[in-house]
């Protein structure tokens, strides 16, 4: 009798798990107890994330490609402006190349091991602060440029905005260190089960994050645009009220004023759209009742922060000629030309 019901028990269990397998696949069928399970969903519903992730993915890399290209390419473009805008450029890419890796998360099982998935988030934590120090040069240089006109040359020089982009990627690097000194030690050790690739936030670091990383640079460059586009105002004003006859002295003196305000124009979309771009994240990461954030359950925001990576370029194609220049003379293959790093682009 004993036996019989033990029969019937091992039945019953093996009719829930053949049910439990039609709803979900296991990411490891070999470790049916400790692997993660893959959600089953409709094909189009997965036609629906994979294509236009990877196509963002796809076209973030090869756009942020063309721009550092065409600023290491051509002689011209070496400016202490587009030298912060390369950097931000070769952030961006390296951000197009994780959205790979999103989607990844996305399906529900990471098949690259703990060690690449500690790794992947050390990157994505990386390059993201160095985006975020990038934007804040970005806002002390067209400050300077539109503030001090005067002073721009001797203060802004190409040597100190080399050394100012290299301490931003050093001090991601030694801040995210720090930060993600938990998951860098011992990897995977708040997965729940094989093939999960979690996002874990320990509360001190993650304040020390948020105030690093968000709070402190967006209130600095907030306070240093506010700034710049009052004197942009003002000298606009100033531009429009002068007589249409003018020195010749003067007139180059508007041409090169227009040209810092177009300038503070354009760099100030871009910071615009980073920040209406990165701010979803960390509201979602300040609603978060726990330490404890999947990155499956903010994959939107994730997204969306992404997406930005893939809009800088798009952006500076709409106000920047050099770019559109360098473009076709990319695509063209005039660039593999003799002296065409001297060619004419503004």
């Amino acid at each position: 009798m004993v036996q019989r019901v033990g029969q019937r028990a091992a039945s019953v269990q093996k009719l829930l798990l053949s049910l439990m397998m039609e709803e979900t696949e296991l990411c490891f069928p070999e470790l049916f107890n400790t692997s993660c399970r893959r959600p089953k969903r409709p094909y189009f519903e997965n036609m629906l994330i994979y294509i236009p992730l990877s196509s963002i993915s796809l076209l973030t890399v090869i756009l942020n490609l063309l721009v550092i290209i065409s600023i290491a390419h051509f002689r011209q473009l070496h400016t202490t402006t587009n030298l912060i805008l390369l950097s931000l450029a070769i952030s961006d890419f390296f951000l197009g190349i994780l959205m790979f890796f999103l989607i990844v998360v996305i399906d529900g099982c990471w098949f690259l091991g703990d060690l690449m998935c500690a790794l992947y988030q050390y990157l994505g934590y990386i390059i993201t602060s160095a985006s975020i120090g990038t934007m804040v040069i970005i806002s002390i240089d067209r400050y300077v440029a539109i503030c001090y006109p005067l002073h721009y040359s001797t203060k802004i020089t190409i040597q100190r905005v080399q050394m100012c982009i290299c301490l931003c990627w050093i001090c991601s690097v030694v801040f995210q260190s720090l930060v993600l000194n938990d998951v860098l030690k011992q990897p995977g050790r708040f997965n729940s089960c094989f093939g999960e690739c979690v996002f874990v936030i320990n509360y001190i670091a993650g304040l020390f994050d948020l105030v690093f990383s968000f709070i402190a640079p967006i209130t600095v460059i907030v306070l240093l645009y506010v700034r710049v586009f009052v004197v942009a105002v003002s000298q606009a004003r100033i531009m429009r009220s002068q007589l249409a006859p003018v020195r010749l002295q003067k007139s180059v003196t508007v041409t090169v004023k227009k040209s810092e305000l177009k300038a503070a124009r354009t760099l100030g979309v871009v910071v615009l759209v980073f920040l209406t771009c990165m701010c979803p994240y960390y509201c979602v990461t300040l609603s978060e009742q726990d330490d404890y954030m999947n990155a499956r359950s903010t994959v939107f925001v994730l997204s969306l922060f992404y997406f930005n990576s893939c809009l800088n370029p798009i952006i500076y194609a709409f106000f920047y000629s050099w770019f559109r220049k360098s473009i076709k003379l990319i695509v063209t293959l005039q660039i593999l030309q003799p002296d065409s790093c001297e060619a004419n682009m503004l």
